[in-house]
């Protein structure tokens, strides 16, 4: 899923359940590595109270000013439309699908 200035309200901040967004750029070196880990993430996500997604933040500035994304990658974990978690910078899938387990 793709997230972006328009449909970030409705589709994460309006939304009860577990949202990880994936903040990148299509410069950033990391954020090309964690590209299929995120893809197949989203691939596997069978959960309806679930969402993944990235959010390109180059494109979408005012989203990315708003949660104060500074370092990219930069990953949040929203529940409810509030941050419960964040990661920054390359990780695996484990630690990842942790971040959204633990917040379900």
């Amino acid at each position: 899923m793709i997230f972006n200035n328009d449909n970030f309200k409705q589709e994460i901040e309006d939304f009860a359940g577990v949202v990880l967004v994936d903040f990148f750029a299509l410069w950033c070196g990391p954020c090309k590595m964690m590209a299929p880990i995120i893809e197949e993430m989203i691939k596997e996500n069978k959960d309806a109270n679930v969402k993944i997604g990235k959010l390109n933040v180059d494109e979408n500035q005012a989203v990315a000013g708003k949660y104060g994304v500074m370092s990219i990658p930069m990953f949040l974990v929203f529940k409810g439309g509030k941050v419960v978690a964040q990661k920054v910078g390359y990780g695996d899938k484990a630690e990842l699908e942790q971040l959204i387990i633990k917040n379900k």
